[in-house]
């Protein structure tokens, strides 16, 4: 790993909080994710599966977990699963952790290599009278491929058809929304990195430089920080790219007098950041630019006021669209007419405003949390991130910043990151 050691309490205390939601005399097993090829004798870069890093910080493959809080014998009750040190595969792939390196990282005192698992499993299920077992629930998930988590699910209700088969995925939807002070502080770490870079952009961009270069930086200064890369594909789309909400292509040249809109954020210690801002490529936004620049900062400003626990994203949404229809009315893009006769299924606002305004944040970009339709919870990372999308004009603004959701008070942990016109024209200015 890049990234320096994270305090084990992270992981001490989010199994903790997981195994007190845990019905009485169950064991939950949880898997690492699949090594993927690519083409060949190639795989993609490892992946760890969310749900087991969550618990544990360890980011190898072949890991397991096996939580059984009422385990009689006590040694057992949190027990960490790896795959044994093998000297001819480290010759190629590289050093394999130790029991005491996994304990050091995770808090689990109790090791078992993967191969030993399956005599000692038998035993611990036979004393189980329920089985919490993982699968992906994000509300976003397109990918139906039958991944470790399912075909191991397939495999155990085989094996033992009597017991009662739970979900953990329902907990860890409630847990991982949530984050703790531990955790928000790793997240802060990868937030830094990324306005580190931001301000690095701001010196960097100019008329004639391309999207790939400005794409280069940010590698360049999320590495040279220890970040492990970048938290998502990161969108470089100058000029009419920008309307296109995940342009990854960053190909093409950035020209004069075009606005250009950078999402990016820096993934550290198993946590991301994302943030988006939209700049002027020669430094300077033309008297329009600003003026649709200032009414997208009004919108995220109006976001973060309404964002507070409780309230459910599917009403803070319609909240923003109907101050997003004014905005878009003051701009000359809409009139009153529209909005008075709009269709309540497709609001006026959505010709310029085609996509949610936030969405939870943590070990995933599009992290767990409840539905649209609940409340959201205290504690809770949510972006802010409106946007306005002109066809006529060639232009995309979007301003994204990451909210810590707390009843006392947010907190923007993008805060230090510069965000208004002003602040923007200044530093390219340099």
């Amino acid at each position: 790993m890049k990234y320096l050691p994270l305090d084990q309490q992270i992981f001490i205390k989010n199994r903790n909080r997981f195994t007190a939601k845990m019905q009485p005399g169950s064991i939950a097993i949880f898997n690492s994710n699949d090594e993927l090829p690519t083409n060949g004798d190639a795989l993609h870069p490892f992946r760890q599966n969310s749900d087991l890093y969550w618990l544990t910080g360890i980011d190898q493959e072949d890991t397991m977990l096996v939580l059984f809080p009422d385990n009689p014998d006590p040694r057992h009750r949190e027990v960490l699963v790896l795959v044994r040190p093998n000297e001819l595969k480290e010759k190629w792939d590289g050093h394999r952790l130790r029991r005491e390196e996994a304990t050091a990282i995770s808090g689990i005192t109790t090791i078992v290599w993967l191969d030993a698992l399956d005599a000692l499993l038998q035993t611990w299920i036979h004393d189980a009278v329920n089985i919490y077992l993982n699968t992906n629930e994000n509300n976003r998930k397109s990918n139906y491929v039958p991944v470790r988590d399912y075909r191991y699910a397939q495999e155990l209700r085989t094996r033992y058809p009597l017991h009662n088969f739970l979900r953990a995925a329902s907990l860890l939807k409630e847990l991982r929304s949530v984050k703790t002070p531990e955790e928000i502080a790793v997240l802060q770490t990868a937030i830094d990195i990324t306005e580190k870079t931001f301000r690095r952009l701001l010196g960097f961009i100019r008329p004639g430089v391309f999207e790939h270069e400005i794409h280069a930086e940010i590698w360049h200064e999320f590495l040279r920080n220890r970040a492990t890369g970048e938290a998502y594909g990161s969108i470089i789309a100058s000029g009419d790219r920008a309307r296109t909400l995940h342009y990854v292509s960053n190909n093409q040249e950035c020209k004069d007098g075009e606005v250009i809109l950078m999402d990016f954020g820096a993934a550290y210690g198993g946590y991301n950041a994302d943030l988006t801002r939209s700049v002027p490529v020669n430094g300077k936004f033309t008297k329009r630019q600003r003026d649709v620049y200032n009414a997208c900062l009004h919108l995220h400003n109006y976001a973060k006021s309404l964002l507070k626990p409780g309230i459910t994203i599917a009403e803070y949404h319609t909240q923003v669209g109907v101050e997003a229809g004014k905005e878009f009315v003051k701009l000359g893009l809409l009139t009153e007419a529209d909005i008075k006769n709009e269709d309540p299924e497709t609001p006026a606002y959505r010709k310029y405003l085609y996509h949610g305004i936030s969405h939870h944040l943590g070990v995933d970009v599009h992290d767990l949390g409840p539905s649209f339709h609940k409340p959201i919870p205290d504690g809770a990372v949510l972006t802010v991130e409106p946007g306005i999308y002109i066809q006529e004009e060639q232009l995309g603004i979007r301003i994204e910043n990451n909210i810590w959701v707390k009843a006392g008070g947010n907190v923007d942990l993008m805060k230090n990151i510069p965000i208004t016109a002003d602040e923007i024209e200044a530093l390219m200015k340099k």
